[in-house]
């Protein structure tokens, strides 16, 4: 088992797929969906309510197959309330040795504690990692965001240990009021919905790995283009990974975690200071400034998606 600050990083390009998705052991198995890291088994939107218990079914001979399998990508399931984590936990996921965790949907302060009493409940014999997704009206509203988030932040804090990931639902945010981005814009273009995405980063991305929003096009011309622009903006906010809803957009998403030479050379000078006297020497190929005292976490983060992702040629 990797330890969380490495794996919270491993999480990557998170691809969601609905229950249903019988061909995904094939596809494992085949290597058909290069640079999978992580795979979510969604319970929730993706599925009718009518169909919940035979999408169970279906999920919990997927779990058992995919255990027969080497090199599996992070598994995750999204469930629908604490009271469907506990019993899906219970009959299904206590029995499978490849769950990594699940996502929890719409965390606000009106669930947050009940998904935290069970979370605490199931982490008995292994750590079974949840990843809370920020995504309701009471996050996104000006007038209880403040409140929300900064109490969502300390009821978290109580089990940071297991929080693998804090995860962000645009979809749910532009559906409140209408929007939705074109194959021209990022979601950083859409001023309502990137206000509560700041305010997210502002409170939660100095102790927690905070993973960037869905793309919703995998094809045709120039989605891989918007992919692209929108995973620069992330990355320089501060997002760290993506969700994806296609394997096409896996390649992409895993070569913008790739981290620069120079990044990486700077972050080896940054965790192997030398000097007892001065806290500032430039950069290796001599175009910045490295400060150890601003730069060191930084540092970190860049050695470790180094030796996950690799370095960009």
């Amino acid at each position: 088992m990797l330890d969380k600050e490495i794996l919270q990083y491993k999480v990557g390009g998170l691809l969601y797929m609905p229950a249903f998705q019988k061909n995904i052991v094939q596809k494992i198995s085949e290597n058909r969906m290069p640079r999978l890291n992580s795979a979510a088994f969604c319970l929730e939107d993706s599925i009718q309510d009518s169909s919940l218990d035979e999408a169970e079914k279906s999920l919990q001979s997927i779990l058992r197959e995919l255990e027969s399998l080497e090199n599996l990508p992070l598994i995750f399931v999204r469930i629908r309330s604490p009271r469907h984590l506990e019993i899906f936990h219970e009959e299904i996921g206590s029995r499978s040795k490849i769950l990594t965790g699940y996502i929890l949907p719409k965390v606000d302060m009106s669930n947050v504690s009940a998904f935290i009493q069970v979370a605490k409940s199931i982490n008995v014999e292994r750590p079974i990692y949840i990843m809370p997704t920020l995504e309701s009206s009471r996050v996104a509203n000006l007038l209880t965001r403040r409140t929300e988030i900064l109490s969502l932040k300390q009821a978290l804090d109580e089990v940071k240990s297991i929080v693998l990931n804090v995860r962000v639902g645009v979809n749910d945010f532009c559906k409140l009021y209408g929007l939705r981005r074109n194959i021209n814009q990022t979601i950083y273009d859409i001023g309502i919905v990137r206000d509560v995405l700041i305010d997210i980063l502002n409170v939660f991305a100095a102790e927690y790995v905070i993973s960037g929003s869905v793309w919703n096009y995998f094809s045709g011309k120039f989605w891989a283009n918007g992919l692209k622009r929108e995973l620069e903006l992330d990355k320089a906010n501060g997002f760290i990974g993506k969700t994806a809803i296609h394997p096409a957009q896996l390649p992409i998403i895993f070569d913008s975690m790739k981290v620069s030479q120079t990044d990486l050379n700077d972050a080896k000078i940054l965790l192997d200071w030398k000097s007892t006297t001065h806290g500032v020497m430039k950069s290796s190929d001599g175009s910045r400034m490295n400060e150890v005292k601003c730069h060191l976490n930084w540092a970190r983060r860049i050695k470790i998606l180094s030796e996950i992702y690799g370095v960009t040629q």
